[in-house]
């Protein structure tokens, strides 16, 4: 994969959407950990390329997983539009009910929230939402970043938009772009690694990487490796 070259001496993993899956997501980190036991890297980068929370089980499990600092390794943590989806919410009780119907209920029963109680007003369920969250995951969701680039290989939940420089895309496009990325056949301005969109097995081309392979829809949660312009990839099973 001569498109994705890194700097030397630096290995990335990539990994897709979790969406409250904190079972696949812990079995996942223990398979990067043996892999840096048998191969240890010189500097290591986990890319986390959004969707943490809604649909899944444990949102508030990965929140607090994903936030953590591991030593010796640098984590990037990417806003998924998911993520995006629930900061609205969260500074606007008027869009509260979107997030809820995106899936923000599974989230919030995560943290011991039952939405349904508040079905009569949902704007109401804004500051409540506010006052019970960990601060901790509310200052993870507010730092979240739209796009990370290490060498020629850029980061983003959803893609770019093709003819746009990487320093010009909007964050619509980083969150949300679909058919437009997804159909382009020709060059990039960099390698792009990026989740949003599930398949059912990793799509790696000559300038993209897809690694949304399901998880909460019963597929695999997939890390693609990154390193002296080759790729592997790591992935765990889900049920």
């Amino acid at each position: 994969m001569t498109n994705a070259a890194l700097p030397d001496g630096v290995r990335v993993y990539a990994i897709g959407d979790i969406h409250g899956r904190i079972d696949l997501l812990e079995r996942l980190l223990d398979v990067i950990d043996t892999d840096l036991s048998v191969a240890p890297a010189q500097s290591v980068v986990e890319v986390f390329l959004g969707d943490y929370v809604d649909r899944g089980p444990d949102c508030a499990g990965v929140l607090k997983r994903v936030g953590e600092e591991v030593p010796g390794r640098t984590r990037v943590r990417l806003m998924g539009n998911h993520e995006a989806a629930m900061n609205a919410a969260l500074v606007d009780g008027t869009a509260m009910g979107r997030w809820l119907s995106f899936g923000g209920d599974a989230t919030l029963r995560s943290y011991g929230i039952e939405p349904n109680e508040w079905a009569h007003d949902l704007q109401a369920l804004q500051p409540v939402v506010q006052s019970l969250l960990p601060e901790r995951d509310l200052a993870l969701l507010a730092g979240l970043d739209y796009s990370h680039r290490i060498g020629d290989v850029f980061f983003a939940h959803a893609g770019i938009r093709p003819g746009v420089p990487l320093d010009e895309q909007s964050s619509h496009d980083l969150l949300w772009i679909r058919e437009e990325f997804l159909n382009h056949l020709g060059r990039l301005p960099a390698f792009v690694v990026h989740g949003h969109t599930p398949v059912e097995r990793p799509q790696i081309g000559p300038w993209r990487a897809n690694v949304d392979t399901g998880a909460v829809y019963g597929g695999t949660l997939t890390a693609l490796v990154l390193e002296n312009g080759r790729y592997r990839l790591l992935s765990v099973a889900g049920a």
